[in-house]
């Protein structure tokens, strides 16, 4: 695949178990950094719900504001359920993208969302949760790009060590 910078931050997210699904899902789409801020992960990162070990790989690191640390040369591009953004399935996505994700349980600020380059959505009924949500988006980053490699040596090197299945179509 083609070498872009993709991270992710996100806005005090609500548990462990969701961080740690994100991270899981950085490391399936290639992202090269983690930040978060509030204290909620903070005060439960006991929990090590991080079960591919993405953090070997990724960095995750707490910050105190999101727009302190765009890496360079991104595109802010903020994730959330706000009036004016743009559905996913219109929207094309930057080389090189610093996503930011709202709260499950609360939205980003209007000073974040006044520094992106945009801001979209995902058009469903009712809202995702936060792993849910960064999953759809990093999926549709890869969908549409075109530079996807798509082949049989990618299942060998991702699926787990007890998948050894093969389609035998007639």
């Amino acid at each position: 695949m083609k070498e872009h910078n993709v991270c992710i931050g996100l806005s005090n997210p609500k548990s462990p178990a969701n961080v740690g699904a994100v991270m899981r899902a950085a490391g399936c789409y290639q992202v090269s950094s983690v930040f978060y801020t509030g204290e909620r992960y903070a005060r439960a990162v006991k929990f090590n719900t991080d079960t591919k070990d993405a953090r070997s790989n990724i960095s995750l690191t707490g910050v105190d504001c999101l727009l302190r640390h765009i890496p360079q040369n991104c595109k802010i591009v903020c994730v959330d359920l706000v009036e004016g953004a743009t559905p996913l399935p219109e929207y094309q996505h930057p080389e090189n993208a610093f996503y930011i994700f709202g709260p499950e349980d609360g939205t980003l600020e209007q000073r974040v969302i006044d520094r992106a380059d945009a801001v979209v959505y995902v058009p469903t009924i009712g809202c995702m949760n936060l792993a849910a949500t960064v999953n759809v988006i990093l999926y549709d980053r890869l969908a549409k790009s075109a530079s996807t490699l798509a082949n049989d040596e990618l299942i060998r090197q991702s699926r787990d060590t007890n998948n050894k299945v093969k389609v035998n179509l007639l």
